[in-house]
């Protein structure tokens, strides 16, 4: 359980990052494919906040990208040390995707985009866009990513049980 807990926060963890990267340092739309479309016609295309943001961005991201892998390959590795079964896996899985679209739900939604001022901070225009009736805008986004995480874990749970 332990470790599941640590994968999980690995991947929330890494999720963030993205995030921070992409919106403190790197500030390029290509980044808020996700936003709400009143969001995206008021970002400006922004030059480098100072010299080495970007440097500092993608490091951030590069390694973020990185976490995804390691958290699974630890749950997976820690699993077959452990002799999980198929069930075994798939709940940790499960566990480790929804807990970081659960995540993405309350924390990036509900307080950053919601209850924060996190994006008006490094996007000033968007002050008077973002707030909590912005709350639920991607609701369907998640309810794909929860259905579509089922056959993945299964997947990932029954690659793992052939070592």
């Amino acid at each position: 359980m332990v470790i599941t807990v640590i994968t999980t926060l690995m991947l929330m963890a890494a999720y963030f990052l993205i995030l921070y990267g992409g919106v403190a340092f790197i500030q390029d739309k290509r980044f808020f494919g996700s936003a709400h479309k009143d969001i995206l016609k008021v970002i400006p295309d922004r030059k480098e906040r100072f010299k080495g943001a970007h440097v500092i961005g993608w490091f951030i991201i590069i390694f973020a990208f990185l976490m995804y892998p390691a958290a699974f390959i630890l749950g997976g590795w820690d699993g077959v040390r452990n002799g999980f079964g198929f069930l075994q896996f798939f709940i940790r899985f499960i566990i480790m995707l929804y807990g970081m679209e659960t995540f993405d739900i309350v924390f990036f939604d509900w307080v950053l985009l919601c209850n924060s001022n996190f994006f008006p901070r490094y996007y000033p225009e968007v002050k008077d866009i973002v707030g909590r009736h912005m709350f639920g805008y991607n609701k369907w986004t998640h309810v794909i990513h929860y259905i579509v995480y089922i056959p993945v874990c299964a997947l990932i749970a029954w690659i793992c049980t052939m070592f």
